[in-house]
């Protein structure tokens, strides 16, 4: 550690810059434009970013680079970054409530500085400077400040390699699943939208499946120390498929088993998970299964997928925020296919879906192991034996 050289984001930087202001088009006029609400949940779909008109010189002054570290300035993601990659499109421009920091290649390795700025030592400096305020915000200035313990280049690019490595698998499962339910998604409407029957019986969604509104244990019963049964409330708690652990609760009341399929039932209504465990819902979450046969995880995850515009139309409800209720649920009409049907899409589809939750295990896994290993790399309390 004594080889370690102290400095600051500021002091490595070759230019700092903010971004530039213009209004995104969701049509292809100019370059990707890229802004806070891209990078804000910590991964970035680039099929997702608009565009925007710009000239020729803007363009050249703004464009985004391999290495190239956008952070936010303002807002609750404050602190907020993306570090370009090699692979990222090359026509790409950043919005003005994004600072540019480009790393000084002769002093760090920016994919170094990137892995750095996902740490919990940056997001406590930012929580520091900037979360005291209603509307948190930084400036390039303090930022910049953020102090930085260096190690060989060498070093620096061995640690890198190493987190982008999990980086990479872990984006790669992400794609992976989103392709796995989209095609689900699409057999899902073949059976059952386009071939619809016209003998199917018409019902209501209590004929069909079983569901459990939440209940919302005391305050006083809440915990975050993963003591007791895990509780989820509703929309914030949702991940891809699955929810994330946030609280816990000692005195459950209602519970969903393990792959219910989750909807949130307060604003925003129709948010949709599935249970990864017997869990606790609030009374912002219902858990539905299939009645002829709960082991039909798959079936009724994509039939609540299917009734999504019909559920969220209830966001427009209730005299403040929007509101689903029981009563609602039980009766909202539905085609009732017959049991011989669902069982033969079932078989078809469990195993595309048991894909995606095996998927999602093993990026819960790669999660830990990373957010594990980066501050003890970045400390250097785990050293990378590097090349001299």
């Amino acid at each position: 550690m004594s080889e370690w050289k102290e400095t600051t984001l500021s002091e490595i930087c070759s230019d700092i810059s903010y971004g530039y202001t213009e209004s995104a088009k969701q049509e292809k006029v100019g370059p990707k434009f890229l802004r806070i609400t891209d990078i804000a949940n910590g991964r970035l779909d680039w099929n997702t970013v608009p565009y925007c008109p710009i000239t020729s010189d803007n363009f050249k002054k703004y464009q985004l680079l391999p290495g190239d570290i956008v952070i936010a300035r303002t807002g609750a993601t404050t602190g907020a970054n993306y570090t370009i990659k090699e692979n990222d499109p090359k026509e790409v421009v950043y919005a003005s409530y994004l600072i540019r920091y480009q790393i000084d290649r002769n002093l760090a390795d920016p994919f170094f500085i990137g892995q750095l700025l996902c740490s919990p030592s940056w997001s406590d400096y930012v929580d520091a400077i900037a979360g005291g305020s209603a509307q948190p915000s930084a400036n390039a200035k303090q930022l910049g400040s953020f102090e930085i313990l260096l190690p060989s280049l060498s070093e620096q690019r061995g640690i890198a390699s190493i987190l982008s490595s999990l980086d990479d698998k872990i984006d790669l499962l992400h794609r992976q699943n989103k392709t796995l339910e989209q095609i689900a998604e699409t057999l899902f409407r073949q059976w059952f939208v386009e071939e619809t029957d016209e003998g199917w019986e018409e019902g209501i969604l209590g004929n069909e499946f079983d569901f459990t509104m939440g209940q919302s244990p005391p305050g006083s019963s809440f915990n975050e120390d993963g003591i007791g049964t895990p509780m989820y409330q509703g929309n914030r708690d949702f991940g891809f498929r699955f929810p994330e652990y946030r609280v816990f609760t000692t005195e459950p009341k209602r519970f969903a088993e393990k792959h219910d399929t989750l909807i949130s039932v307060r604003a925003p209504v129709g948010a949709q998970n599935m249970a990864n465990e017997k869990c606790c819902i609030g009374r912002g979450v219902a858990a539905f299964r299939y009645k002829a046969n709960p082991a039909y995880y798959t079936y009724t995850f994509f039939k609540m997928k299917s009734l999504m515009d019909d559920i969220k139309q209830f966001n427009e409800t209730g005299t403040v925020f929007g509101s689903i209720s029981k009563r609602d649920f039980q009766e909202m009409e539905v085609f009732i296919p017959p049991i011989e049907i669902v069982e033969s899409f079932q078989n078809e589809v469990k195993p595309i879906d048991d894909k995606i939750i095996t998927n999602c295990t093993q990026i819960r896994t790669l999660n830990s192991m990373r957010d594990t290993l980066l501050p003890k790399l970045m400390s250097g309390e785990v050293r990378v034996n590097v090349k001299k």
